[in-house]
């Protein structure tokens, strides 16, 4: 176990006693109050206000918005008709817009949520891959082992940045780590592009991720990887090259990815990395979490900007996290409603609402967490 003596680094580390049992990670859910209530009260909402669960007009405005933005930059970009100020400024934009499209059309659809029909969500899901990602992969990373495993070193591969990063007590620091919080942005500005270059090829290859098998891809998710992966070397690389030159392509793709690796990478570490997360660790045996799922996705989880307006419209979900957690197969357009009645029912139940009212108090949290994390254990009171 490990103990702290920081009032406020203590919310960071393994609140629960965790009893070792045989061979995986269980939660207690044998007595759950919690959730039962939560979900009633929820389900009462829709019921009386008469509504789907899926996307609406909210969702579907953003959709026909981001995405012929997207492709209305892309081509513009190509026809190389703008000054090389306002085609950097571009790229940027063009970066923000598929950050906001992942946030926003990908999320919903890959968690089944953008619409009540199966074949719609699969469609829209597919525009991760054209964001150089894998729709197959990225929803059994995320829906599966994330939303069931958050914050559980060992298993989520969300946090799982070692030895590059240290983001949670249980992991193994390095010399390295002191440094963490100097090169934690640059290594986010880069994340996009390894997520297209590297890391979905090691799952594939690998076929697992982390310690949990991949499920066994048919024929069809075999060619689907390899001809979405294709495509984005042809839009990405290949065409633009073509029409602009192997330096402007260069500069512009930078420029483009850098801003989607950090916007993507910031946003998400803001729903759990943070100081007032928990995190457990899984270990080498089973194990069986004391608190049932859903109050462990509340003590591991964060909300940040959710009376922001402009933030909500432009991340869609992920600022909403713990409802988000809580009902994953809900359309992100009902969180705003559902926060209400999350948090009163986590007061019913005395248990924590992680809540940061603005971007940048969420931000400078995962800062000091980063930068915590990157101390000597000794120096934090951190005791293996």
């Amino acid at each position: 176990m490990f103990s702290l003596t920081s009032g406020r680094f203590r919310k960071c580390v393994l609140l629960q006693p965790i009893i070792i049992m045989s061979n995986k990670v269980t939660f207690n859910n044998k007595n759950s109050v919690f959730f039962p209530a939560l979900k009633e009260a929820t389900e009462q909402y829709f019921k009386q206000n008469n509504i789907k669960k899926t996307g609406d007009w909210r969702l579907y405005s953003k959709s026909l918005i981001l995405i012929p933005t997207a492709i209305t930059l892309y081509v513009l970009l190509l026809a190389n008709v703008m000054p090389v100020a306002l085609a950097l400024v571009s790229c940027a934009v063009l970066g923000l817009v598929f950050a906001s499209i992942g946030f926003n059309v990908m999320h919903d659809a890959c968690h089944g949520s953008f619409s009540s029909k199966k074949w719609v969500n699969e469609v829209f899901g597919l525009t991760i891959n054209a964001l150089g990602g894998n729709a197959f992969i990225w929803k059994f990373k995320h829906n599966i082992i994330h939303h069931t495993y958050t914050n559980i070193d060992g298993l989520d591969d969300d946090i799982a940045k070692s030895p590059l990063m240290r983001q949670c007590p249980s992991q193994k620091w390095v010399p390295a780590h002191r440094l963490q919080h100097l090169y934690v942005l640059p290594l986010y500005a880069v994340s996009s592009i390894a997520w297209a270059a590297m890391f979905d090829f090691i799952k594939y290859f690998k076929g697992r991720v982390q310690a949990t098998p991949l499920q066994t891809m048919s024929l069809q998710e075999h060619i689907i990887f390899w001809l979405s992966k294709l495509l984005y070397v042809v839009f990405y690389v290949l065409v633009p090259v073509y029409f602009l030159g192997w330096g402007p392509w260069l500069i512009g793709y930078l420029v483009m990815e850098v801003v989607l690796g950090l916007v993507l990478a910031i946003v998400f570490q803001l729903a759990h990395v943070v100081e007032d997360t928990t995190f457990e660790f899984s270990g080498a045996a089973d194990k069986i979490i004391e608190n049932e799922w859903a109050i462990h996705q509340v003590k591991t989880t964060a909300n940040f900007a959710a009376d922001n307006k402009l933030v909500s419209w432009f991340v869609g979900g992920p600022n909403f996290q713990i409802e988000h957690h809580l009902f994953p197969r809900i359309s992100h357009i009902h969180y705003p409603a559902l926060s209400h009645i999350v948090r009163e029912t986590c007061a019913k139940f005395n248990l924590p609402y992680n809540y940061y009212p603005t971007v940048m108090s969420a931000v400078g949290s995962h800062m000091r967490m980063i930068r915590m994390m990157g101390r000597k254990p000794e120096m934090t009171g951190v005791a293996a």
